[in-house]
């Protein structure tokens, strides 16, 4: 479980103006919230916010103005140029389990056929300072016909599933023969050349 301490600091300003002030500082306007306590607005610096969130499920230490633990649980990016907008971060305490999406990765090659993967992150519950930073599925050697659920996931120790073990994370099909295609493409000629015949008698 990776843990970035990061500086935090107070903010009392608030809307879009102030929010583009901090932005402008090249700072990110955060809200802390949890274990019913009052939200608590801060800034934190942004580029140590953007290279930690490079990591699913990272655990940030603040301190500073907040000397607390915390997770992400939204993040707004601006949707042309990609930067931090708004940071809301979840207050947690050591020992305690959260409930966290974590990512699904495919490692090797299957045997024959296509690799179809229908879940790509999968939730569990896990303590809040060990968090894995996600699973792998080892698909080397897989046929085709082979299904694989949420259920066959190999979970760190003092991780447990949340999903549904039924829930498909992948399957090996068949790959699509090019027959279809063909005799889709003889009969539009076939329709094409009776048409052409059709014209021809009137």
């Amino acid at each position: 479980m990776s843990e970035v301490v990061i500086k935090a600091e107070s903010r009392n300003e608030f809307g879009k103006g102030a929010a583009r002030k901090i932005r402008r500082e090249n700072k990110v306007p955060v809200v802390l919230y949890g274990h019913g306590t009052d939200p608590q607005h801060l800034t934190l610096p942004g580029h140590e916010l953007l290279l930690a969130l490079r990591t699913p499920n990272v655990l940030i230490r603040l301190e500073g103005a907040a000397a607390e633990l915390a997770l992400p649980k939204g993040v707004q990016r601006d949707p042309i140029k990609g930067f931090l907008e708004h940071v809301d971060l979840l207050l947690v305490k050591r020992g305690e389990k959260v409930t966290i999406d974590i990512p699904v990765t495919v490692v090797g090659e299957v045997a024959d056929g296509i690799l179809d993967q229908q879940l790509v992150s999968v939730s569990v519950e896990s303590e809040a300072t060990h968090i894995p930073t996600g699973v792998e599925v080892d698909v080397e050697g897989m046929e085709i016909g082979t299904q694989f659920t949420a259920g066959d996931l190999k979970l760190p120790e003092g991780t447990s599933l949340i999903a549904d073990p039924e829930t498909l994370v992948l399957h090996v099909t068949a790959a699509p023969t090019a027959e279809p295609e063909a005799e889709a493409a003889e009969g539009e000629a076939a329709e094409a050349a009776e048409g052409e015949s059709a014209e021809a008698a009137e």
